[in-house]
């Protein structure tokens, strides 16, 4: 999807709930604070969630009417709100403690190119977190998107995993109205040196 089509879904109405996805607060629950960037943060529900909890957050995002969203919410003036498509967006390298990709879904290249990058934004012990539709989800899961070569997989995201002192790298299940969904999450660490 274009940023164009995105900004026409955001103008018709939210597309997701205000909180942070379930799993996502679990896992960053009790990580000390840092200096973060959401990639695709769309309305920014896990940019403000992160800076609510003393995070220096950069909410990086193509849609700008998805971050006016975000910018509406309360808490945003604690989150750097930037318009920008995240294939060109760039950080300095080994400046963040976490890089959170939450559901953005690109060809297999892209997704790998981009997740590479952002490994070395990442100071070393930093962490990047990656939760996203699993390819799976298409015959044994609800909703997502339906196009298989812009979902993940264990096997998909093992070449950006190669590169991380991995904390956990599998498909998991999340109920939702619906039923349940299947996901792919991918959390490691930078090695130190």
């Amino acid at each position: 999807m274009r940023a164009e089509d995105w900004d026409r879904r955001y103008a018709e109405q939210a597309q997701w709930s205000p909180g942070p996805n379930g799993l996502v607060a679990e896992l960053l629950a009790d990580v000390p604070p840092g200096t973060a960037v959401d990639l695709a943060a769309g309305e920014g529900r896990h940019a403000l969630w992160l800076a609510a909890r003393g995070w220096a957050v950069t909410a990086v995002d193509f849609s700008a009417a998805g971050l006016d969203r975000g910018r509406a919410r309360p808490g945003a003036d604690r989150v750097g709100w930037v318009t920008a498509d995240v294939l060109t967006w760039s950080a300095a390298e080994g400046s963040l403690d976490l890089v959170l990709v939450a559901y953005l879904h690109l060809p297999g290249e892209q997704t790998t190119a981009l997740l590479t990058r952002a490994v070395g934004w990442l100071r070393p012990g930093g962490r990047l977190l990656v939760l996203g539709h699993d390819v799976a989800n298409l015959t044994a899961g609800v909703g997502g998107p339906q196009e298989p070569a812009i979902l993940h997989s264990v096997d998909r995201l093992a070449p950006v995993a190669r590169l991380l002192d991995v904390d956990r790298l599998e498909q998991v299940r999340r109920a939702t109205a619906q039923g349940t969904a299947l996901d792919t999450l991918l959390l490691g660490r930078r090695p130190a040196g």
